[in-house]
């Protein structure tokens, strides 16, 4: 199996072989190359991975996934469930990467914050794969959205992830599958996770933003860290 190292350099090169939509202007003003990929943060032996839909400007200036608005809300709430307090500083928050993986549909930050393409999802697909099956070590995934919950559909029965999004305890039920990932000489590797949806935290879901510390911490009471 490739290094971590190598899985990253894998993807640059997919984003260097044809051009996609990148917000260009956040990563020059970040002094920051735009096809190197954000992959992750965190880290790999933990339990449990934070599944967003792609990076936001705050993620392209710190390198690191969910750590704007609402992945602050989400490492405040995963902190809190640990130490049962509130963290207090830039640094505590920081600390959350000790215990969870935290990971997107997409490495990169799309133009105007719009959700990438199908088309752009499954081009990186491959190597988000790779990072979960092979390099990972946990099996529960908090998806935050629908867009990062319906990445999963291919791994489920046809239909099935659907049919679960439309359920009205959605948010407390779980859903396992099983992740299917090709490695370096293309043997097709399977691993069961569990799902753990939950709404995006973003300030501009105004049905959720307000309910999500409580969401969160319900999802976490669900299992061991």
């Amino acid at each position: 199996m490739s290094t971590i190292e190598t899985l990253i350099e894998q993807v640059r090169q997919e984003a260097e072989r044809e051009p996609f939509p990148i917000d260009v202007a956040v990563y020059k003003a970040a002094k920051k190359e735009p096809t190197q990929p954000i992959l992750f943060a965190g880290n790999l032996k933990s339990p449990v991975c934070f599944f967003g839909r792609d990076l936001g400007r705050d993620e392209v200036y710190a390198e690191q996934p969910l750590i704007g608005a609402a992945g602050t809300l989400v490492r405040e709430g995963f902190y809190q469930a640990i130490h049962q307090q509130k963290p207090k500083s830039k640094q505590d928050l920081q600390t959350v990467c000790d215990r969870a993986l935290l990971t997107n549909t997409v490495p990169y930050k799309p133009p105007g914050n719009k959700a990438y393409s199908v088309e752009v999802k499954e081009r990186f697909r491959p190597f988000i794969e790779r990072l979960l099956v092979f390099h990972w070590e946990g099996s529960q995934i908090i998806t935050l959205g629908t867009e990062a919950f319906k990445w999963y559909a291919p791994y489920g029965a046809k239909g099935e992830i659907n049919k679960f999004y439309l359920r009205g305890d959605r948010f407390e039920a779980k859903l396992q599958i099983m992740l299917t990932a090709t490695d370096d000489r293309q043997m097709i590797v399977q691993r069961e996770v569990t799902l753990l949806p939950l709404p995006h935290p973003s300030p501009l879901n105004q049905k959720y933003y307000d309910l999500f510390p409580q969401m969160l911490q319900q999802r976490l009471n669900q299992f061991e860290f």
